[in-house]
């Protein structure tokens, strides 16, 4: 089994709409103004269209539109029937013209529905929105409709109106062969619903929010963080890059419990360190490869990935062992696709080369599959290159990667699979300056844009860069924006925090997606491993804006991670600076949303088992604006590729909500996760979880149906496979560390700052400052002039008078 970027089966998917299917006959509205123009067919245009209304689609299919007499209330409707379908759809739509499209307004809600009958499972209640910069364009698809003999209404609510929104139309795409007959439309403005005022803590916190240390410690060296289904949180450390520790053997993991703070360690087998981890479509971790050796003190062997793979299961907190993989991949990529499979690229082999095979995990088989079964390009994308799936199943390199330069090109490319081709992506600003830089799939992932952060360059050591790119995946030539820079803090050079200066920004940094549809980023640090940078601030991809935010007090940079609890607030653990040290705190920040007064409840779920295009029932206690799939972290480096947000466009009855959830397993892959309501104050639920998942689906061979057509007119350049090759040359010195100093867990870096001088005098002060302590010279080379006196220890008092 592989990946498809078609998989999923439009005649099963008839069946999960007619099991799991629910249509509210009556969708909640504030309005009695219909702002639909000749909303059933009556009226006739001047063409073979009715007034108001225009063909449209794309793809490969043949087709008729017709204005039948079989009409549920009149004497017209509308018939859209495809015949033949390759790929794409057709739709009948309201015409996008000033005098058709119904005039909205910004952050308003607006209930449609219409009356409908089909005969394909395969037809969607499609929004598209007219951006007074950009022109019309593909906003979302709302609702998959059930299959209906006899006449049927279905409503749903659309999302907030973004900014710069003046008009919207509407109307069902059929991407299945089979016919929709739709009549009667009605759009609606929603009410304006009343948020409470009332502020639950000071006026910063409410404006800014609130972190606090936990008083308990992380008892591990933790730098991987994996949020499980049954809301604890999977802390991995392995050795915890200390060689004393994997000298002895001694690996450890620890599960924390948000709801009594407790810590619970896990026997590990192996050593995890800098391994691949990510949840399966059943809730268990696949982890991937690890840490099978220590960099040689001599300098002339780098970190070693080895072959092993386990799978931690939440239930027993156990590790189990699984076949091997192909390779060796220390700091390897992990990303599950539509189908449950997982993909996998990057990393250091066995022998501290690079790793250029592409690995699948077989969901259908569980177990690695041998390489020749899998679709290779012999490419080496580097160290925990950030591959994000996009909405039709080919992966995204955001350019997001660690330690040094970036691949060769642009820094970002699409990889189809199917094609097996690389296509490079241009407008990523300093690709080289990229290194642990942060990459998230906004909210919601039906948008397809990723935003990325940050980052720096260990090899030439610069100062981090406030660097931000955004890219719109549904551009037919896809290219990244520059972005608003990051705000700046403080930094600490040693002498403690100062206000940041210049172009100062950070590497390092986290990113977590928020149940109120911004971003979180924190954390971070100037150089490699070194100078802690004191900053938070929320990202609005509504707006395109940064807002600073309260600080974590605690140092957030190298083998640090953030990640969303399902109460809704974010925690902060690990840091791992250059002269070995750990922060065992704990971190937890608080979100203005969660200091603005009661929080909406889920107070029941019908089912927790979800499939691909089903309806499902909620109860709410009071009205709610949103409600969303967050799929839950699974982070290390700076990295986490499978964290999303999915919206879930709504039916709404007074306090009963239908929550419509996408036919596309591609844009939420099958697994946990939490389901957050949302008021219109941005005040989340506690989240439930649920499981989303459609095994039958996702074993047919064609999901084209429920893909659109994005990303589908590249200009960049396309690399197909290149010549099989067994690895790929990478320097023992790519983590940055000059092993001639210290123990493997102090890295002295091989570049300096700008700012310190090439003398002895001012690199030992530069060490001494950030708390290096005495360093051993290992053997006779002292490259970096620390031991002029050849005594074996650097930066002693007669090296520092000597130089």
């Amino acid at each position: 089994m592989r990946p498809e970027r078609r998989r999923t089966s439009t005649a099963l998917l008839a069946v999960a709409a007619l099991t799991g299917g629910l249509l509210l006959t009556s969708p909640q509205s504030a309005s009695a103004a219909n702002l639909i123009t000749n909303p059933g067919f009556e009226t006739a245009g001047t063409g073979d269209m009715p007034a108001c209304w225009s063909k449209s689609g794309w793809g490969d299919n043949d087709f008729t539109f017709e204005t039948t007499t079989d009409a549920h209330s009149g004497d017209s409707a509308m018939k859209v029937t495809l015949t033949r379908r390759a790929d794409g759809d057709r739709k009948a739509l309201i015409t996008e013209s000033a005098a058709c499209a119904p005039l909205v307004t910004e952050g308003k809600q607006y209930d449609l529905s219409l009356w409908y009958k089909t005969t394909t499972p395969d037809a969607n209640i499609t929004l598209f929105r007219h951006d007074t910069t950009a022109g019309w364009q593909y906003w979302t698809d709302l609702k998959t409709l059930d299959l209906a003999a006899d006449w049927t209404q279905a409503g749903v609510r659309t999302p907030e109106i973004p900014p710069g929104t003046d008009q919207i139309t509407w109307g069902v795409s059929v991407y299945g062969t089979g016919s929709a007959t739709t009549d009667d439309y009605v759009m609606e403005q929603v009410a304006d619903p009343i948020p409470d005022p009332e502020c639950t803590g000071t006026a910063e916190e409410c404006a800014n929010g609130r972190w606090d240390v936990l008083p308990v410690q992380n008892p591990v060296r933790s730098m991987h963080s994996v949020v499980l289904h049954n809301g604890k949180v999977l802390l991995i450390a392995g050795s915890g890059n200390d060689p004393e520790m994997f000298e002895a053997g001694t690996f450890t993991s620890a599960v924390y419990d948000p709801s009594d703070g407790t810590y619970t360690i896990v026997p590990t087998p192996k050593d995890m360190f800098c391994a691949g981890h990510v949840q399966l479509q059943d809730g268990r971790v696949l982890v991937m490869s690890g840490n099978k050796g220590y960099p040689s003190a001599d300098g002339t062997l780098g970190y070693q990935g080895y072959k092993d793979s386990y799978i931690f299961d939440p239930e027993t907190e156990t590790y189990t062992k699984t076949n091997d993989m192909n390779d060796g991949h220390w700091y390897p990529s992990a990303t599950i696709l539509g189908n449950g499979d997982v993909i996998s690229f990057g990393g250091l082999k066995e022998d501290s080369t690079g790793a250029v095979s592409a690995e699948l995990w077989s969901d259908a088989q569980q177990k690695w599959l041998p390489t020749w079964q899998v679709n290779q390009t012999w490419s080496f994308w580097g160290l925990y290159p950030s591959m994000i799936l996009m909405q039709d199943g080919r992966l995204f390199y955001s350019g997001s990667h660690v330690f040094g330069n970036n691949i060769p090109g642009t820094g970002s490319a699409i990889y189809d699979y199917d094609a097996n081709t690389i296509t490079q992506v241009p407008g990523l600003q300093n690709k080289d300056e990229r290194d642990q830089s942060a990459s998230v799939l906004l909210p919601p992932a039906q948008d397809q844009k990723v935003l990325t952060l940050g980052g720096g360059n260990i090899d030439s050591n610069p100062e981090a860069n406030r660097l931000t790119d955004v890219i719109d995946l549904k551009d037919p030539n896809p290219a990244y924006v520059a972005g608003p820079p990051i705000p700046q803090g403080t930094v600490d050079f040693g002498a403690g925090p100062v206000p940041q200066t210049g172009d100062q920004g950070k590497m390092y940094l986290s990113a977590v997606l928020l149940p109120d549809g911004k971003v979180l980023e924190t954390g971070g640090a100037l150089h490699n491993r070194a100078n802690p940078v004191f900053e938070t601030s929320l990202y609005d991809p509504a707006t395109g804006t940064f807002d600073p935010v309260a600080t974590d007090p605690e140092a957030r940079g190298y083998h640090s991670s953030a990640f969303l609890l399902p109460d809704g607030r974010v925690m902060t653990t690990g840091d791992n600076p250059g002269n070995g040290s750990w922060n065992h705190n704990v971190s937890v920040y608080t979100p203005p949303y969660l200091l603005r007064g009661d929080r909406p409840a889920i107070t029941s779920l019908i089912d927790t088992e979800w499939t691909y295009g089903d309806t499902q029932r909620i109860t709410v206690d009071r009205p709610i604006a949103k409600a969303e799939l967050i799929r839950p972290a699974a982070v290390t480096h700076s990295s986490d590729p499978n964290q999303r947000f999915v919206d879930l466009p709504l039916t709404v009855d007074g306090n009963t909500v239908d929550l419509n959830v996408t036919s596309n397993p591609n844009l939420a892959p099958p697994g946990w996760y939490m389901l957050f309501a949302v008021d219109a104050a941005g005040v989340p639920s506690v989240a439930k979880w649920v499981h989303l998942q459609g095994p039958q689906a996702l074993s047919a061979t064609d999901a084209s149906a429920h893909v659109h057509d994005f990303a589908g007119d590249l200009s960049g350049k396309v690399t197909k496979p290149g010549k099989k090759r067994a690895s790929q040359k990478v320097p023992p010195t790519i983590s940055g560390c000059d092993r001639h100093y210290g123990s493997a867990n102090i890295c002295v870096p091989t570049v300096f700052p700008p700012d310190v001088k090439k003398t002895t005098a001012s690199r030992c002060e530069w060490l001494a400052a950030n708390d290096y302590g005495r360093l051993k010279v290992n053997g006779k080379d002292d490259p970096l002039l620390l031991d002029p006196n050849g005594n074996g220890t650097a930066c002693d008092k007669k090296d520092v008078k000597r130089r």
